[in-house]
């Protein structure tokens, strides 16, 4: 009978837990029929287990994600929401069973119009409800921009605000309690659209986490066409071939690895990095394996020069070095950059015909006179969002191969001189991260694993994780002096080899020369 008693009280608690489990999944399915908001259509609301491989039969073939890893119960719901008589956005919104009370809204990459369902995964499985839309087209071409303004629109800002408004509605109507704080997490164009939050809706968000952001951003679009000049197509004097990138990246690292103290393939401040590369130029004009031609010499030194008008006025910074390695595919392979491109074809031009060998700063002139609906995203008067008590975290890498991290310290530098402030009065508000060894959002060769994205997870402690750094920044006022990164020894999910403070700038790494370079408490921000 005793054992009987034990029993019972087990048998209870299982009981419990499965009605708890049903409450969910009820709630989940009868609430497509509650959702009522102006210019919203339901398409369906359904849960979601964790441990489900989801198919996402709907995605466009060209966002390359045919089936999501579901890593926590969630309610999974779909919209379309007008956004003009001739646009609207494609919203989800994944709601997670073990719900923390906070809101949280994701970001895109490039030109396109792909939900980052990887994103939503990753906060939903942090408990957030979790928010993401298509940036009001489907695929990754310019093309849906031709001639359709509205569609151009949402994605310089609308698809995003639009997305907030209604997620949060959505928020409110599925939890009884609603949420306490609302955060953002973007990278790369994600990061622009973080700071077109923070510069045009202050309200939004109390925490924005925006990665190596796309601001500055017909510039940026500039400057990846510009390369094509520079390098000319595979064969011409020019050119350097992904072998001869790897030359120039060792004497780089020659020449600027040791300045931070440590020769560990790693440099952590490119700001000290102005490398020559005449030192590789071979003994006679024929080329070889292991040096440079003077027009290659010219070539490299022309890629680590900042795009400027024909002015003189400087349009876009130079790529940092030590991206050479990845950039050489990216940018340097010959080819026009086709995000650029299609920019030009479909926007600027409005000509699918334009022929994007032929550009010169005149056409970069013409891009940032258009800059439509503000999409330079480069407004550095941040007052409303101070005065409102938002925070934001960016960081970015420094062997970013696709956006070059020196603009996002033009920028920092530009907000303190327009709001005629100190580093440490804006470190109140908006602190920045320089991330050595990081490429674009994730990958290379150093301790990229800030906690960024499920791909650069070390844990959840806000010491190793930005996001959850932004959450005990807002919610307990603790704000990050230095964001902890971890270097895989095989990527994301294998074994960490060493952690890495990185400095909130303008401070910078050294080492102090007590211990091994992998040991974090060898090194020092000055």
């Amino acid at each position: 009978m005793a054992s009987l008693r034990l029993l019972f009280p087990a048998v209870t608690l299982g009981f419990a837990s499965l009605a708890q489990s049903d409450q969910f999944q009820i709630r989940c399915a009868s609430f497509a029929d509650e959702i009522d908001i102006p210019h919203a259509t339901v398409n369906f609301a359904s849960y979601i287990p964790g441990g489900t491989n989801l198919s996402l039969v709907d995605n466009d073939p060209s966002c390359g994600a045919a089936y999501q890893s579901v890593s926590s119960d969630i309610c999974r719901i779909a919209l379309a929401v007008a956004t003009s008589n001739s646009s609207q956005i494609t919203l989800e919104a994944w709601f997670p069973r073990d719900y923390t009370g906070r809101f949280l809204s994701t970001g895109n990459g490039g030109l396109s119009g792909c939900i980052q369902y990887y994103d939503l995964d990753y906060a939903a499985g942090f408990g957030f409800a979790t928010v993401g839309a298509n940036n009001g087209h489907n695929g990754t071409s310019g093309l849906p921009f031709y001639k359709q303004p509205e569609v151009l629109e949402d994605f310089a800002y609308r698809s995003v605000h639009t997305g907030v408004v209604v997620g949060k509605q959505l928020t409110k109507m599925f939890y009884e309690e609603g949420f306490d704080k609302s955060y953002y997490l973007g990278c790369s164009t994600g990061g622009r659209q973080g700071f077109k939050e923070v510069q045009q809706f202050p309200h939004d968000f109390d925490g924005v986490v925006a990665g190596a952001p796309a601001f500055n951003f017909a510039n940026l679009l500039s400057w990846s066409a510009h390369f094509y000049p520079i390098t000319g197509p595979p064969g011409s004097e020019t050119y350097l071939s992904t072998e001869l990138w790897d030359v120039v990246h060792k004497e780089i690292l020659r020449q600027c690895d040791g300045l931070d103290g440590a020769e560990d393939g790693i440099i952590e401040d490119t700001d000290q990095c102005h490398p020559d590369v005449a030192t590789l130029l071979c003994q006679s004009e024929a080329s070889g394996d292991s040096c440079l031609t003077s027009a290659q010499v010219d070539t490299v030194h022309g890629i680590l020069s900042p795009l400027l008008s024909t002015n003189g006025t400087r349009l876009y910074p130079r790529m940092q070095p030590g991206s050479e390695v990845y950039a050489a595919s990216a940018m340097y392979n010959g080819v026009p950059f086709a995000y650029s491109r299609d920019w030009y074809r479909y926007v600027v031009y409005n000509d699918p015909t334009w022929d994007a060998t032929k550009w010169t700063v005149k056409d970069a002139e013409a891009a940032l006179r258009q800059n439509p609906y503000n999409i330079q995203t480069w407004d550095a008067d941040l007052t409303p969002f101070r005065r409102a008590g938002g925070k934001v975290l960016t960081y970015h890498g420094l062997q970013d191969q696709l956006i070059s991290s020196d603009n996002s310290k033009l920028y920092y530098h530009r907000v303190l001189e327009t709001m005629d402030l100190q580093p440490s009065e804006l470190d109140d508000f908006y602190r920045f991260f320089p991330i050595s060894g990081m490429a674009h959002c994730s990958g290379g060769d150093g301790a990229y694993g800030i906690g960024n994205g499920a791909e650069s997870e070390s844990g959840a402690d806000p010491e190793d994780n930005v996001l959850m750094a932004m959450v005990r920044w807002v919610e307990e006022g603790i704000p990050p002096e230095t964001v902890r990164g971890a270097k895989f020894a095989d990527g994301a999910g294998s074994p960490v080899e060493y952690y890495r403070k990185h400095c909130r700038y303008p401070r910078r790494n050294m080492y102090k020369g007590t211990g091994n370079y992998t040991d974090e408490n060898a090194w020092e921000c000055v």
